[in-house]
């Protein structure tokens, strides 16, 4: 009788988005400094003074994401201080908004105080709370995520024969 397995381990990990992203945002204090600046604060001192990350941390994070190209630095001078720098999110980091909004979604149903969530995201035209949605390139919302399944995609590579032949 032939075991059955998912069709997923035909398909190689080698080249997956999913570990790229990760390897870039997966550090657990990565977010928090994204929501800081998509919040509106951009200096290091407010942000390390807002979230409570450790100073080093803070440091490692942002010079991570300058690198990634997901913050750039632009300057600022307060009157009779040094030239200091602010983090301004790229285009590139504007596109992780959605991501963050599903995070706080998530949190939001699962790790709220009881009171609610503490910040809502507001559709700025009419004040609807805004929520993260699972929407096909044909425009159908996804409302179970048992109606979506993994198939290869262009860049999809097959596992290496070693490995599917430990099946």
């Amino acid at each position: 009788m032939a075991t059955s397995y998912p069709p997923a381990l035909d398909w190689s990990t080698a080249n997956c988005t999913v570990g790229r992203s990760m390897a870039v945002l997966g550090e657990r204090w990565t977010f928090v400094v994204l929501r800081e600046v998509f919040n509106g604060v951009r200096r290091f001192d407010d942000i390390r003074r807002h979230s409570g990350i450790p100073r080093q941390v803070l440091s490692n994070r942002l010079a991570l994401l300058v690198d990634q190209e997901i913050l750039r630095r632009a300057p600022y001078r307060d009157d009779g201080a040094r030239e200091r720098h602010e983090y301004r999110l790229t285009p590139k980091g504007f596109d992780l908004y959605p991501v963050l909004v599903a995070i706080a979604d998530w949190g939001d149903r699962y790790l709220a105080d009881p009171g609610g969530p503490p910040v809502e995201v507001a559709h700025r035209d009419c004040g609807g709370v805004v929520h993260a949605a699972l929407v096909c390139e044909h425009g159908h919302r996804v409302t179970d995520p048992r109606d979506v399944a993994p198939r290869p995609g262009p860049g999809g590579l097959p596992a290496d024969e070693h490995a599917a032949s430990d099946r």
